[in-house]
C-alpha cells in the first residue's frame, strides 16, 4: 500500500485527480502544481489491485524536457511506494504489483508509429501547448484503451497559455465552454478543462514568497497575462499575430476587375499538405465591395481570392495526391473563377528530375505551368519581413503602400498564418516544424512581385 506523503491541495488539484471525464486538461497560470497532479493522477491507481493492466505513458516533445518530470516523480514515488523501481535505461517506473509508467518523447506525427497498436489506459501530456499542432495528441487517442473492463481509461494533459500550440489547445478546450463544463463530441466520451491558479499553491508561495513578483515583473504583457493569470485571450507571441487583424485583413469576396493581374503560387507536398493560392493584384482600378461601396486600393495591393489545400483533414498531414490530379483540380477551380490566370511561382523542388521526369513537367502536360520561386540566400527571412510589411500596410491604408487582404473563403490561410511562430535559432525566420505550407507559397508570391515602371514624359526634355 502507498504511504501518504503527498496530499492534493484544495481547489484545482483535487478537482483534477477526481475528474471522471475521459479527456481532461489541467490548464491555467504557472505554479498551481499541475505536473505533480499529473503524476499523481496515474499513481493514485497503483497498488489498488489493477496490477499490470494499469499501464501509462507520459509524453513530452523532447527527451531532455522529461528530465524535470522524472526528477519530480522520483521525489514522490520513492518514499510513497515500497519496492518501486525506476528503470533508467527504459525510462519507466515499475511497481512491485506490476503497474508501469513510461516516460516517452513524441515530437511529430511520424513518431506515432512507435506506439501504434500499444495499449495504455492512462496517457498524459505535459505542457500540451509545446506541440504546434494536434496531430500527435489526436493520433494517440487510439492507444488509450484496455482489454480489462475494470481498468479506467484516462487521457490527461497540462498546459499554460503561450507556446506554439496555444491556438489549437485554446480551440479544443477553452473556446467551447467555461472551466468545468463537459464538451461532448459524437463519441460521447467527453472532454473538460480544469483551471488552476498560482494563488492556490500555498506551499509554493510560502517557500518562495517572491514568486508572484517574478511573474509580475515580466516585460511582455501577453506573457505576464498567460503565466500569472492563465489568460488564454492573448497574442501568443507568434511571427505574425502582432500584425494580423482578422477584421481588417479578411474581406468579403468581390468581383475582380478585368484589368487586374491574377496569378497563382504553389508549395508542393505529398505526405505533407500542398498549397495553391490565387492572387489578384490591384492596378489602381476601383472595385465595388459587398457593402456597395466603391474603393480604390494602392497599385500592387494583393488579394488572396481562392486557395486549394491538399490535406487529409488532419493538420499538417498531406492528401498524397498525384501531381496530375492536383493539376486537374487547379484547372477546374480556374474555370469556376472565370478569370485569366497567369503562371506564378512554385516550390523549386517540383522542377527536380527523378528518372528523367519532374512534377512540373507532369503538371504542364495537363495544362498548368509554373515559374521558379526565389530561393536565393536569405530569401526566407526576406519573405517574412515582406509579409509583415504587407500586413502592416493593410492596417495603415492612409500611407498609400500596397497591402495584403484575404477573401473570407481562404480558410486555410486564415487558419494557419496567425499561428506561425518564429524559429528559436533563427528569429527572423519561421519555425519550419509548423504547418507553414500556405505561408511558403504566400512568400513565393510576395518575392516574385516586381512593380511595373510607369513612363512619364517630363516637360522640357
Amino acid at each position: 500500500m502507498p504511504r501518504k506523503i503527498w496530499v492534493a491541495q484544495e481547489g484545482s488539484q483535487r478537482r483534477f485527480l477526481s475528474c471522471p471525464v475521459f479527456e481532461c486538461l489541467y490548464e491555467g497560470s504557472r505554479g498551481p502544481g499541475k505536473t505533480d497532479a499529473l503524476l499523481m493522477d496515474f499513481a493514485q491507481h497503483a497498488g489498488q489491485g489493477l496490477g499490470p493492466s494499469w499501464r501509462g505513458v507520459l509524453f513530452r516533445v523532447s527527451l531532455r524536457q522529461l528530465d524535470e518530470v522524472i526528477a519530480k516523480s522520483k521525489k514522490w514515488f520513492f518514499p510513497a511506494f515500497s519496492g518501486i523501481r525506476f528503470l533508467r535505461n527504459e525510462l519507466k517506473w515499475h511497481w512491485p504489483t506490476g503497474e508501469e509508467l513510461l516516460f516517452r518523447q513524441i515530437s511529430g506525427i511520424d513518431d506515432y508509429w512507435k506506439y501504434h497498436g500499444h495499449e495504455y489506459p492512462w496517457i498524459g501530456w505535459e505542457e500540451l501547448t509545446n506541440w504546434p499542432d494536434p496531430g500527435c495528441y489526436e493520433s494517440m487517442l487510439a492507444c488509450c484503451r484496455s482489454s480489462d473492463p475494470k481498468v479506467p481509461r484516462k487521457y490527461r494533459a497540462t498546459a499554460n497559455p503561450w507556446g506554439p500550440g496555444h491556438n489549437w489547445v485554446k480551440r479544443r478546450f477553452v473556446d467551447p465552454t467555461p472551466p468545468g463544463v463537459i464538451i461532448y463530441d459524437k463519441d460521447r466520451l467527453g472532454r473538460v478543462r480544469i483551471h488552476g491558479s498560482i494563488l492556490e499553491n500555498k506551499t509554493l508561495l510560502k517557500a518562495q514568497p517572491d514568486y508572484l513578483k517574478q511573474l509580475n515583473s515580466l516585460s511582455d504583457q501577453n506573457q505576464k497575462r498567460a503565466w500569472l493569470y492563465g489568460n488564454w485571450d492573448i497574442v501568443a507571441g507568434g511571427a505574425l499575430d502582432d500584425l494580423w487583424d482578422r477584421k481588417k485583413h479578411v474581406v468579403t469576396p468581390f468581383k475582380i476587375p478585368a484589368s487586374w493581374r491574377v496569378n497563382r503560387s504553389f508549395d508542393w507536398g505529398s505526405a505533407r499538405p500542398f498549397s495553391v493560392g490565387w492572387w489578384a493584384e490591384s492596378d489602381g482600378t476601383p472595385v465595388m465591395l459587398s457593402d456597395s461601396q466603391s474603393r480604390t486600393y494602392p497599385r500592387g495591393t494583393l488579394f488572396r481570392i481562392s486557395e486549394y489545400y491538399g490535406w487529409n483533414g488532419i493538420p499538417n498531414q498531406g492528401s498524397k495526391m498525384l501531381a496530375r490530379e492536383v493539376a486537374w483540380m487547379i484547372l477546374k477551380i480556374e474555370r469556376e473563377l472565370g478569370l485569366k490566370v497567369s503562371p506564378g511561382p512554385a516550390d523549386n523542388q517540383i522542377f527536380n528530375l527523378e528518372d528523367g521526369h519532374s512534377i512540373a513537367e507532369e503538371m504542364t502536360r495537363v495544362g498548368v505551368r509554373w515559374e521558379r520561386s526565389d530561393k536565393s540566400p536569405g530569401s526566407r527571412k526576406t519573405g517574412l519581413e515582406k509579409l509583415r510589411a504587407y500586413l502592416k500596410a493593410s492596417l495603415e491604408p492612409k500611407n498609400g503602400l500596397p497591402g495584403l487582404y484575404v477573401f473570407s473563403n481562404c480558410v486555410h490561410f486564415i487558419r494557419t498564418i496567425p499561428l506561425l511562430r518564429r524559429c528559436e535559432k533563427e528569429p527572423d525566420d519561421i519555425d519550419t516544424g509548423m504547418e507553414d505550407h500556405v505561408y511558403d507559397e504566400t512568400r513565393y508570391r510576395l518575392l516574385s512581385y516586381k512593380p511595373k515602371l510607369v513612363k512619364r514624359k517630363i516637360k522640357g526634355f
